[in-house]
């Protein structure tokens, strides 16, 4: 095997590969062709010239793991370009026997090829190259035997790491069976922050998930321990190095991107805190309290009874014997205590006292961890709600089962590269941006209660919903399956709104926006099965999608057509009430769909709110006129004069002049004078004609002419048609919409007369 170097000479290489750009040196007549492959000058000299580009998404993403590898402490890595296998030096031609990143430490030998897409896809039939994999793998264990020899069997793996390419779940089911691991760029990302953390004890983490359950030759360990049984499970309590500790635990985060697992319950280091506990224990600090950790399996244990001076049926004194593999300790409480002696020379020469429960479940596990944070450091309510697969996954009671396969559904959502809801939903440990503001909360509560599921009287399970199927994972899967389906037509109908999630102009992949869709989407498969009279029983997960993919349609169809305006009235809805209304907009979009479609309370809401809206518009649009009239009058009076005839002939346009008189005339100066009698749309012909001194008061908007920055009033007109037809018992509605954009216009007319006084 050709290109692997010892640690201590990849220190330049390492600093190539850490940088975004890559550079390289030419002779100066060779610098226009380069230029025309993407480089850029950064310096030139008498003879040459060194170029730089930036690397592209492949080189990019192979130099990330290159670089995960080396900080992580393996003791041989391939360098620049990769290592090659010489299959027979006899021979011309040779199968492709390249290996694009070699890592090897006492431990393990890994083998890892990068394959980067520049956006998401998904991957070729693996089929057609696991034939090549295999000859490599088995080239590679030998060369490795041969060359680098090791105290201990070294195990030898075969690593594929993606970034945006999404295998089928046939082909992982391959890679499996032939001894392939497939990890992603969400794992990377994990690896990275958690090597950054911890350093390289963050290879232990990543060698727990590579070989889980495979023994570690050559730390065979007996210590003193004390047995016991704390409620229904055996624990031991004994001391040892954290260095051994370390070696065979293992930290299940809940950041790390495998949301289908059911355990994992643990929140992601922090490395201020870290800082923190490393600096106690080098002033000598001591840790009173115990690491509490559980043993997957009691095969890795044996405990013989030792002597002791009297009987305890609840606690035995003996020796107890720990055969380690990779995976064996799952960290329930003291990951940071634990951690903080990675890479520190105390790590092998203090103690720490360790409780070590055996076969705890998953969900006693995350109960435990709970039970003692809670007391400790308060646990998120959002944490609580993540960890719900885990504390009730098996529970007998079905509508608490039900919530714990909604949490995991949910999870498994952001972590499905497919996904609309990739990356978007806001877990308890994750920060806040534009795109990842869906909160798991909101998603969990806005199903939780819903009928989708089962329905229940008196306890009873009287119905089982169109999300339920035979178990817990099925039931899982079709969840996801809808959820995925509904979602990704509406995000491909209105994909603008949906990729701007709570950017500017955002307001559709918002914790609101998902509610009111998920509201919308109970009440389809209400119409489904109380009108369409649709049995779910039978029907597999894409029946079901296909089903309500025509109203997703309707729903992005509604999205997509939305005015800036609107868009930003449907994002100023908060709260319940405002989830209600936009849950009921979103309804009476998918009415115009399908005319059948009536769920309860939609009618009821609508025709309420048509009356309250159209009274408040009635009585905005008075203000408004009012606020005009006063200010117009009163501008016209300072400018020409206080008497009629002054500011009349002098500042009213002939045209509104004539309709003023004939009004007066029709209705008998019942109205009052001529200030009384101008129509709503007057006022805009007299700003017109008055520009210079009405036109910077009344002129709304920063660019256009005198028409367009007096077009709100023409807004204003056609609104107060339906309006005052309302107040004559004709039912035209003004919608919430219609009424916010009033009540902006009213806000921003009082503003500029405010500004003009003050």
């Amino acid at each position: 095997m050709e290109n692997i170097l010892n640690i201590e000479q990849l220190r330049g290489i390492a600093s190539r590969k850490n940088k975004a750009q890559e550079y390289k040196s030419v002779r100066n007549e060779a610098v226009s062709t380069e230029l025309q492959n993407g480089w850029v000058v950064q310096k030139q000299n008498k003879t040459t010239t060194r170029l730089t580009r930036r690397k592209n998404h492949q080189v990019a993403f192979e130099d990330r793991v290159w670089m995960l590898m080396y900080r992580m402490g393996f003791i041989y890595m391939s360098g620049q370009g990769g290592a090659s296998l010489i299959v027979n030096i006899n021979e011309s031609k040779q199968p492709d026997n390249h290996i694009t990143l070699v890592a090897i430490d006492e431990e393990v030998a890994l083998a890892i090829d990068c394959k980067s897409s520049p956006a998401l896809h998904k991957a070729t039939d693996l089929s057609n190259e696991l034939p090549r994999f295999r000859i490599l793998r088995d080239h590679f264990t030998k060369a490795v035997k041969d060359r680098f020899s090791s105290s201990a069997k070294r195990s030898n793996l075969f690593v594929i790491l993606t970034n945006q390419i999404v295998f089928s779940e046939a082909d992982r089911t391959q890679a499996s069976d032939a001894g392939i691991t497939i990890l992603t760029d969400t794992d990377l990302t994990y690896y990275e922050t958690l090597v950054s953390q911890i350093g390289t004890a963050a290879r232990y983490q990543f060698l727990a998930d590579l070989l889980a359950g495979r023994a570690i030759p050559g730390l065979e360990l007996t210590v003193p321990a004390i047995k016991t049984k704390m409620g229904k499970f055996i624990a031991y309590n004994f001391s040892v190095r954290p260095e051994y500790l370390l070696k065979i635990s293992f930290v299940s985060h809940r950041a790390k991107g495998k949301p289908s697992d059911i355990d994992a319950y643990q929140r992601m280091l922090k490395k201020s805190r870290l800082n923190r506990i490393r600096q106690y224990i080098s002033e000598g600090g001591i840790f009173p309290t115990n690491i509490v950790v559980n043993i997957a399996q009691s095969r890795w244990l044996t405990f013989d009874r030792g002597k002791q001076e009297s009987e305890d049926p609840n606690s035995t004194f003996g020796w107890l014997n720990i055969r380690p593999a990779y995976r064996v300790a799952w960290i329930i409480d003291g990951q940071h205590r634990l951690f903080a002696y990675a890479g520190h020379a105390e790590a092998n020469k203090s103690l720490i006292s360790v409780m070590a429960f055996v076969d705890l479940p998953a969900s006693e596990q995350a109960r435990l961890f709970v039970d003692i944070n809670a007391e400790q450091r308060k646990v998120k309510q959002s944490l609580l709600q993540e960890l719900y697969a885990e504390l009730h996954w098996d529970a007998d009671d079905i509508e608490v089962r039900v919530q714990a396969i909604l949490s995991k559904a949910i999870q498994a959502l952001d972590g499905d590269p497919t996904s609309p809801f990739f990356h978007r939903i806001q877990k308890a440990d994750d920060a806040r941006t534009d795109l990842r503001c869906i909160s798991l909360t909101t998603i969990f509560k806005a199903l939780e209660s819903s009928r989708l599921f089962v329905s229940k009287r008196k306890g009873r399970i009287v119905e089982y919903g169109p999300f339920w199927r035979h178990d817990n994972i099925t039931t899982m899967k079709r969840t996801q399956a809808v959820l995925n389906g509904f979602f990704e037509v509406i995000g491909s109908t209105a994909r603008e709104l949906w990729n701007k999630g709570a950017g500017p102009g955002g307001g559709l992949a918002m914790n609101n926006g998902v509610t009111a869709c998920i509201n919308a989407l109970k009440s389809i498969f209400h119409h489904l099965q109380t009108v369409q009279r649709i049995d779910f029983t039978n029907l597999d997960d894409m029946e079901v999608v296909e089903l309500v993919k025509p109203y997703g349609l309707s729903v992005g169809s509604y999205f997509s057509d939305m005015s800036s305006d609107q868009i930003s009235w449907f994002r100023r809805l908060q709260g319940a009430a405002g989830q209600i209304t936009g849950t009921r907009r979103i309804e009476e979009a998918i009415r115009g769909y399908e005319q059948t479609f009536d769920p309860p309370g939609l009618k009821e809401f609508l025709d309420r709110e048509k009356t309250q809206t159209t009274t408040r518009a009635f009585e905005t649009i008075r203000r408004i006129e009012q606020i005009l009239q006063s200010t117009v009058l009163t501008e016209l009076k300072n400018e020409f004069g206080t008497a009629e005839a002054d500011w009349f002939f002098g500042g009213v346009p002939k045209s509104v002049r004539k309709k003023v008189d004939d009004r007066i005339n029709e209705e008998a100066g019942k109205k009052g004078g001529r200030g009384e009698n101008f129509d709503l749309i007057d006022y805009r012909e007299i700003i017109i004609a008055n520009w210079d001194l009405l036109g910077d008061l009344l002129g709304r908007g920063t660019g256009g002419n005198k028409d367009a920055k007096t077009k709100w009033l023409v807004e204003v007109n056609e609104l107060r048609k339906p309006v005052m037809h309302a107040s004559k018992g004709v039912s035209l509605p003004i919608t919430e919409e219609q009424l916010t954009s009033l009540q902006e216009i009213e806000e921003w007319l009082r503003a500029q007369i405010g500004a003009s006084t003050s």
